[in-house]
Order: structure tokens, then sequence, then C-alpha cells
């Protein structure tokens, strides 16, 4: 049930965050979107009645556990590192623009 859910997330908006709220990493990714001016749809997995199960689930599905954990596109993309690298190499903008997320920057 919880994969059936995260799944449907994540298709469910153009770029997603599986987040904790109180977590510096979730939320350097967050800023950098929110920078960007791109939206995004946070779940905040501290905050979910079943956000352990949903966070299993995320862990079974891509083989991360940790958060945050983002997709754009429904594509799996990674957590704050990979974020950041693919910010700083250029590859996360056109991504974004991609997906509708960003008009042009």
């Amino acid at each position: 049930m919880a994969l059936s859910k995260a799944k449907q997330i994540v298709s469910s908006a153009p770029v997603v965050v599986f987040s904790k709220s109180y977590c510096g990493f979730c939320n350097r990714v967050k800023q950098l979107f929110t920078q960007l001016g791109a939206a995004y749809k946070a779940i905040e997995l501290d905050e979910e009645r079943d956000g352990y199960e949903i966070q299993s689930a995320l862990a079974e599905w891509t083989g991360r556990r940790t958060v945050p954990n983002v997709f754009i596109s429904s594509k799996h993309i990674g957590g704050s590192d990979k974020v950041l690298m693919m910010y700083r190499s250029g590859t996360l903008t056109p991504l974004l623009v991609d997906s509708a997320q960003l008009t042009s920057i």
C-alpha cells in the first residue's frame, strides 16, 4: 500500500521531494528549488501518519532510504548531494525547464 501511495505521489506532480521537516539536507534542496522558482511538492515524512512506511517503500523502490529523495518528471534523481551536483554542473535547470517547472533562468 505504501509503495503504491509513493508512486501515486510521484506521478501527481512534476517535482516531488520526500523530506523530513527537521532535515538540513532536505531544507537545502527545498531552498534551492524555491530560489530557482521551481514549484515542487514536498512530502514531510515525519508529519505523515504513514511516513515510516512510505520511507521504507521508497527504499525498496529506489534503493535509497535517506531523505531528501527527489523525483523530477517521475524520474528518481537522488538526494541532496546529487541535486546540488546537478545544479553546479548546469544539468538541473534544463531538467526543471523540461518538466515545465521553470519557464527560463
